[in-house]
């Protein structure tokens, strides 16, 4: 059992407020009828604990949930960096958050990297 409890009548939802797709896909995650349970990353540190459950879950390495094009990011560790040990990536994360790079939305046992808000639609209609 990990760190992040999972439940079939909740979503848990993590996202960046800064972000224009975090917000719109968090409006569509609101309109479910489910219990939500919000993480907006910009407020609220994230473990990397919850962090590497999060990406195990998604199945991707985690240097897959960091938009290395973002300007903070290639601000702090460059346009190519030498990154291969996850607890680096680990710690960038913590570090540079806003490097996160796309929502993730949780519900039970599916985990799912929201590229576009119509995916939160998406997956909701097949839930119901």
């Amino acid at each position: 059992m990990g760190v992040i409890a999972t439940n079939d009548r909740e979503i848990k939802f993590y996202y960046s407020s800064v972000t224009s797709i975090g917000k719109q896909a968090l409006a569509y995650v609101q309109a479910s009828d489910k219990k939500i349970m919000e993480v907006d990353i910009a407020k609220t540190k994230v473990t990397g604990t919850q962090w590497a459950e999060l990406a195990n879950h998604l199945d991707l390495p985690l240097h897959k949930l960091i938009d290395t094009q973002h300007p903070d990011f290639i601000a702090a560790y460059g346009k190519d960096p030498d990154i291969e040990d996850p607890h680096d990536w680990l710690k960038l994360l913590g570090n540079c958050p806003q490097a996160f790079q796309r929502p993730i939305l949780v519900n039970g046992h599916t985990a799912i990297q929201i590229t576009s808000p119509s995916d939160v639609a998406a997956f909701l209609d097949t839930e119901s």
